[in-house]
């Protein structure tokens, strides 16, 4: 079938009232994770991939897809009303956006954030749309040496773009893929790292380890804060971007658009580093650049165009080569691994309803955000004023009865506890988590094509370098690792000097 046909297909799938029930509730939820800060979409996607089970593949890419994109919207109303960023990738956001509501200009900051995520968010589909196709088909021509050479340089990219500790980077990376290998070898059928465990045999669960990290740890981390949050009293009059606004901003959402789209393709690129190029790009571009920082409207349409396009980018890799680009796209692979599809370049093949029902159902989930931002606004606000003592200990319920549900047993629970000490010691201590889980995710499928690739050269690793497209993959590897430590001895020379 052509494209029309697929995407007529799609929206068959899309506008099944079940569908369209969970894409409202995903895009619903992701809002408010959005606007709340310290939860955020890998907490819930954790929380919420137990309850996916029970649906079908489709249906559970759906709301959990739902989740990531709305919480970009969500995340804009707490940067602009509050100053504190309800995502990471709306830190920028705060910049300009709080400035704006400063000067009584709250609602056309809130109103130019959802229709340049609005915009954004549809334009991007249709890169997504059109770059998977040809990407699976030559991804079908890769094997195992080009596999694991590409994963090797997914590991160096996320270590690269790291916005820590490059040294730390590469500790979470590596211990996440030491954790991959527990459980039954897929090679020999021996049981490896189980330490007489019995909850071990499969190894550690995907569930546990991201709840305990993402969930329990920001639970841990955010009691120790006092989270009262002074939101700031204006009068959101007309959320409408004025025509002034809009000829301002209309080639920053256009460039955000684009920056986001590239970016979100990259591993360990995505919303985050996004957001940034894109305000760094529209302050250099600008004939005006003492504006931002003081309430530039191009400076909230860029940056929030640039993350919303980043998660429709993040889905070709996962869709077109089965690696996922981002700590959320790994838990998206996670969920369709557990209903039994494996992501990749045969997913448009066997599995055509899957990619082509999300990606009608992301227009369907970016206009209902588009519609729910608007009134909801009032709303949000008051949640604001919850105060964390309230609301944490209904998080860390859910937090237990996600973990438990898995296979109910309380061994799962203790995992889950112990992760989270984990993740919040390592937090406190500027280690980052999203590594570790992407480590763990591809780790089995690095180690499995590794394996392969010894076999098929008789043990030989020149392998991974007379093959064209693997060495080039393993030279890129090289050299971002080989940044990396520059970077690094760079910082402690300038130290010294100091």
């Amino acid at each position: 079938m052509g494209y029309f046909e697929n995407i007529v297909v799609g929206f068959k799938i899309a506008l099944q009232l079940e569908n369209i029930f969970f894409c409202f509730v995903g895009v619903f939820l992701g809002n408010l994770v959005g606007v709340l800060p310290g939860i955020g979409p890998l907490a819930t996607i954790s929380l919420l991939l137990p309850l996916t089970f029970h649906f079908s593949p489709v249906t559970a890419v759906i709301m959990l897809a739902g989740i990531y994109y709305g919480s970009m919207y969500g995340g804009t109303i707490t940067s602009v009303l509050v100053n504190i960023p309800g995502e990471p990738a709306t830190i920028v956001t705060c910049l300009d956006g709080y400035q704006m509501a400063l000067k009584g200009r709250a609602g056309p900051a809130l109103g130019i954030a959802a229709f340049g995520s609005f915009i954004a968010g549809t334009l991007s589909l249709f890169g997504l749309i059109f770059l998977v196709t040809p990407l699976s088909s030559i991804a079908i021509r890769f094997q195992a040496p080009e596999y694991s050479a590409l994963i090797l340089m997914g590991f160096a990219v996320l270590i690269y773009m790291a916005r820590g500790s490059k040294l730390k980077a590469g500790i979470s990376t590596v211990v996440g893929i030491i954790l991959s290998y527990g459980g039954i070898d897929t090679l020999s059928g021996k049981t490896r790292f189980d330490y007489g465990v019995m909850v071990l045999k499969d190894g550690v669960g995907i569930i546990p380890l991201a709840i305990g990290l993402f969930g329990v740890s920001e639970i841990l981390l955010n009691i120790e804060k006092s989270n009262t949050y002074m939101v700031i009293k204006t009068n959101i009059k007309s959320l409408l971007p004025s025509l002034k606004d809009w000829a301002e901003s209309k080639w920053a959402i256009l460039r955000g658009t684009l920056i986001g789209f590239l970016l979100g393709i990259i591993p360990g690129g995505g919303a985050i580093v996004s957001s940034f190029v894109s305000y760094t790009i529209e302050k250099k571009l600008s004939r005006y650049p003492e504006r931002f920082g003081t309430g530039a409207i191009e400076g909230v349409a860029g940056p929030e165009s640039a993350n919303n396009s980043a998660c429709s980018g993040a889905f070709i890799p996962l869709f077109a080569l089965g690696i996922p680009p981002n700590v959320v796209m790994s838990l998206l692979m996670g969920a369709l691994i557990i209903h039994g599809v494996t992501p990749g370049p045969l997913t448009m093949k066997e599995h055509p309803e899957i990619f082509w029902g999300t990606v009608a159902s992301m227009y369907i989930g970016n206009f209902i955000l588009l519609v729910l931002n608007i009134p909801l606004i009032a709303i949000w606000v008051r949640i604001l004023r919850i105060p964390y003592y309230i609301l944490f200990p209904l998080i860390l319920l859910f937090c237990l009865i996600g973990t438990y549900s898995i296979n109910n047993q309380t061994t799962e629970l203790i995992v889950m506890t112990i992760f989270g000490v984990v993740g919040y010691l390592g937090k406190k201590f500027d280690f980052e988590m999203a590594p570790l889980i992407l480590a763990f995710v591809l780790g089995p499928i690095f180690e499995q094509s590794f394996r392969q690739s010894l076999i098929i050269s008789d043990g030989s690793f020149s392998i991974f370098i007379t093959r064209p497209i693997s060495g080039i993959f393993v030279v890129a590897a090289f050299f971002l690792l080989l940044g990396s430590l520059l970077s690094r001895f760079k910082k402690k020379r300038t130290v010294l000097v100091r």
